[in-house]
């Protein structure tokens, strides 16, 4: 059964584009670790200052695996100055098991 890890992590306005930026600028290492599956970036838009970075492994020991990789250090040792972090160490880690899932079905009558 996968796993789902959800960072959330406070950030305030005045920061929000450095923080996106930060993203935008990684290096990717991530898509190329052994029992990855998927990451989303999600903005919040309204109601909240967290923005919630979301992975999917296939297994607990797959993400244990790369948060002990030197990868992992480089992704998050901020690049040195040019790449300070733009949000304080205020992330929340929540671990969930995927259950069930579904994605979108082709419907036939509208192919064509």
């Amino acid at each position: 059964m996968s796993v789902v890890k959800i960072n959330a992590v406070t950030v305030p306005k005045d920061k929000q584009d450095r923080f996106e930026e930060r993203f935008r600028g990684r290096a990717g290492a991530v898509e190329s670790t052994p029992g990855f599956e998927w990451f989303e970036l999600l903005r919040p838009l309204e109601g909240t200052d967290q923005y919630l970075v979301y992975t999917r492994w296939s297994s607990h020991e797959a993400y244990e695996a790369w948060q002990s990789s030197q990868d992992f250090d480089r992704a998050h040792d901020g690049g040195g100055d040019t790449l300070a972090p733009a949000a304080p160490h205020s992330a929340h880690v929540w671990t969930y098991e995927v259950l069930e899932y579904a994605g979108p079905t082709a419907n036939q009558e509208n192919q064509g």
